[in-house]
């Protein structure tokens, strides 16, 4: 906020609502009376007029809308406890009561959905919370860790008969069971479960599975 708002007005950034609003209404009443003196003064006085309008309005919107920032970040806040905490219908109920739908309310959405097992629903938040954030290094991580996902089980479902179908119960391949288990090459269910919640929503999510 530019202090010269202020300086008009005089009132102080610490200053209540109530405060400042006296100190406006006080030079508004001062400066209609004088504004019907002759010359300049009068001239003057329908200045100031404009001047404290402009600076009143200027310095509440800017209040509000501080106000509406740090509600909407404790609101995030509250979606994330409920999430860590497993209440997944009360963080949809928490992101449902947003009036406005930010990039973060589209990450976090993505990250219910998720937890959902709705892939697709996720992939789908996250590809418009990118859109309405470009430069958000932390969602395009989180993109980039849920389509391998999302590719790796499509992948699986569609693998010829003779070879390892995850959804045909068919046997694990042993170089297969050796990733699992020393954590290396391919993604295990496990892992790559760990990477979309751990890595992907790595601000919801803090633990990582057992698989190293």
């Amino acid at each position: 906020m530019n202090k010269k708002y202020y300086e008009i007005l005089g009132a102080d950034e610490t200053d209540t609502d109530e405060q400042i609003l006296q100190k406006y209404e006080a030079l508004k009443k001062k400066y209609s009376e004088d504004r019907f003196l002759e010359g300049e003064a009068g001239n003057e006085a329908a200045k100031m007029l404009n001047k404290i309008d402009v600076a009143y309005n200027e310095i509440m919107s800017e209040r509000r809308e501080s106000r509406s920032t740090g509600n909407e970040a404790s609101s995030f806040t509250d979606v994330d406890k409920f999430i860590r905490e497993g209440d997944l219908a009360k963080a949809q109920a928490a992101l449902d009561a947003f009036n406005e739908r930010s990039a973060e309310w589209h990450y976090l959405q993505s990250v219910v959905f998720y937890k959902k097992n709705w892939m697709n629903e996720s992939k789908k938040q996250l590809e418009i919370a990118i859109q309405m954030d470009s430069s958000n290094e932390k969602y395009r991580i989180a993109y980039n860790k849920l389509k391998e996902k999302i590719d790796f089980d499509k992948k699986n479902a569609e693998t010829p008969a003779g070879g390892y179908n995850a959804s045909q119960g068919g046997n694990v391949p042993p170089d297969y069971q050796e990733q699992q288990q020393m954590g290396g090459g391919g993604l295990c269910e496990q892992c790559a479960t760990c990477c979309a919640c751990n890595v992907a929503f790595n601000c919801c999510l803090n633990s990582c599975c057992g698989c190293r």
